[in-house]
């Protein structure tokens, strides 16, 4: 194996809880509500699916079901996607949606894994390519620089930049050609089986973790060393 190719939410890093979300916001626009009023609003914006690298949307409504389906091929159709989510559910504030929005963006919404510094440190101290390959409308890069994990990775690979997403195999080529290596000799980890299980139509290899708070995962990726050596 030549090279690592490693999905972002839910496999290196994983976001905030919906509450953690929704409670930095109201606090930085200077909302003040009840505990209760805004527990039942989280409960309701997760039911909605809001948060990006959260839990998926109970149901998607209609006429935001064309922009979901394609949301990760333009930093535009992910914003309408989510904010079009977002916005079922009633807020203090109508500006309150884009700032949900702006803050799922930011390094402080977002925790790397237990294990994840390790695992990355090790393959580059080991000579091993590391490209990070995700569906996403926005630049994660300063998320893996605030938490110092940027100087491990070799190349990203981000739908939006490229207007093709996961499990398309061209998204997976790209990566490859960036670091180098031919696809049968690279492993693509990540949690979801059948975006991220694309890759092996090029004939990488897979290994998939799941999407679980950090607190309850703390291992999970330290089996890619073994499968690398």
């Amino acid at each position: 194996m030549g090279a690592v190719l490693f999905d972002f939410s839910g496999t290196l890093f994983r976001v905030e809880t919906t509450e953690s979300w929704l409670r930095a916001v109201l606090t930085e626009a200077g909302h003040t509500l009840p505990e209760r009023e805004l527990c039942e609003m989280a409960r309701a914006l997760e039911a909605a699916g809001a948060l990006p690298g959260g839990v998926e949307p109970v149901e998607v409504p209609a006429d935001l079901a064309d922009a979901w389906a394609v949301r990760d091929r333009s930093a535009e159709l992910h914003r309408a996607a989510y904010t079009g989510l977002s916005r079922g559910v009633p807020l203090p504030d109508p500006g309150l949606h884009d700032a949900l929005y702006e803050r799922h963006m930011s390094p402080a919404a977002w925790s790397p894994y237990p294990d994840a510094a390790e695992v990355l440190r090790t393959l580059r101290e080991r000579g091993t390519g590391v490209g990070v390959v995700s569906n996403i409308g926005w630049d994660l890069r300063p998320v893996f620089r605030a938490h110092g994990l940027d100087e491990y990775v070799d190349a990203y690979v981000l739908s939006y930049e490229h207007g093709i997403q996961k499990p398309d195999a061209r998204l997976f080529s790209v990566a490859c050609e960036k670091l180098g290596v031919d696809p049968r000799r690279a492993l693509m980890v990540g949690d979801n089986r059948r975006a991220d299980g694309g890759a092996t139509a090029l004939g990488c290899g897979v290994h998939f973790v799941d999407h679980l708070p950090v607190t309850e995962r703390p291992d999970a990726l330290l089996p890619v060393l073994d499968l690398m050596t």
